[in-house]
């Protein structure tokens, strides 16, 4: 669909053309740290990002900070989820932007929309929002796809990210800016998404079937039963 429409709609929303969606550190040794969302809730959230820009054909770029040591690796679902996604090893740098190999893959994308989500939020997705900022890319912060070791420290990061200029947002809200509409191909797709971050929205489906069933049930005549003898 066109990204700005006559009413002006869309013009304050990031574009999927223009997005990537970057997942930095989401190892399985770091998820033992975090303590500000549950990690089954972290996981499910990531995936759901995943699956949508698999869907919409938004680039994804992974990369992991020392994944043979004790943050170990990434999250299986990624590579399960997005096979196309290029990863980018790293040197040790805490910051991804301070490898030049993440910041070529980042810009060959040629998206200015980049949407980031890792583990810890303070650390591995803040240094490189600050610097992508810095860079001149639009940078939103998916706080419910991230995690770090304590609310207070999420609290101070996203105060830090507001004051930069970095846009925090929630999965579902991606969601649904890439989303834009019901009247897209894929939109079977992505009310099955929905149900992995939002879980609960299963039951509204479901409950949507059934009413649909039962009203068509009520358009049928009623059965006779035959008397008994």
């Amino acid at each position: 669909m066109t990204h700005i429409l006559p009413s002006g709609g869309g013009k304050a929303l990031m574009n999927v053309d223009d997005t990537a969606l970057l997942l930095l550190d989401h190892q399985t040794g770091l998820f033992q740290t975090v303590k500000d969302i549950t990690v089954a809730e972290l996981r499910a959230n990531v995936m759901a990002l995943t699956q949508i820009a698999t869907l919409l054909n938004v680039p994804i770029i992974t990369t992991a900070s020392v994944p043979d040591g004790p943050n170990g690796p990434l999250m299986p679902e990624i590579a399960k989820l997005a096979p196309q996604a290029i990863y980018v090893p790293r040197q040790g740098e805490v910051n991804a932007w301070d490898n030049d190999l993440f910041v070529k893959a980042v810009r060959q994308t040629g998206k200015k929309t980049l949407i980031m989500a890792g583990v810890w939020t303070s650390v591995c997705v803040m240094f490189p929002a600050l610097d992508a900022k810095a860079a001149g890319f639009n940078v939103y912060a998916v706080m419910d796809a991230s995690g770090d070791p304590t609310v207070m420290t999420s609290q101070t990061t996203l105060a830090r990210f507001v004051q930069s200029g970095i846009v925090p947002t929630s999965t579902n809200a991606v969601i649904c800016e890439l989303h834009r509409t019901w009247r897209r191909p894929e939109a079977t797709e992505i009310a099955d998404i929905y149900t992995v971050a939002t879980p609960n929205y299963r039951a509204v489906m479901e409950s949507y079937d059934r009413a649909k069933s039962v009203g068509a049930g009520q358009n049928e005549p009623a059965k006779q039963l035959e008397p008994q003898l």
